[in-house]
């Protein structure tokens, strides 16, 4: 089991993500990054299995909604710790480890 776990929740969010989810590749080395696509239309999921292989993605056919969407994404991780990341947040470094602590 992974102890961390930071999901953000993404819908044709591309732009945000290419924008906010390098900064959060780079400061979290110490827990597994996830994106669940919320039914995305755009590019968003070729273009993050292109640009950020180390990002596991959960692609959901539909759009659940905030919480709906979230709450999937938490039952399918297996982890002791779950953050939940808005995809308009640019993390810095050491961010993470207060949160765990």
């Amino acid at each position: 089991m992974t102890k961390t776990a930071v999901i953000i929740l993404n819908w044709n969010g591309e732009a945000m993500m290419r924008r906010f989810l390098p900064a959060l590749v780079r400061h979290t080395a110490d827990a597994e990054i996830i994106v669940a696509d919320n039914g995305s239309t755009d590019n968003s999921l070729p273009m993050l299995q292109k640009d950020f292989p180390s990002v596991k993605t959960l692609a959901f056919a539909e759009n659940y909604g905030f919480a709906g969407g979230y709450n999937r994404a938490i039952e399918a991780v297996e982890a002791e710790y779950v953050v939940l990341l808005n995809s308009d947040v640019e993390v810095t470094e050491g961010w993470l480890p207060p949160l765990v602590e």
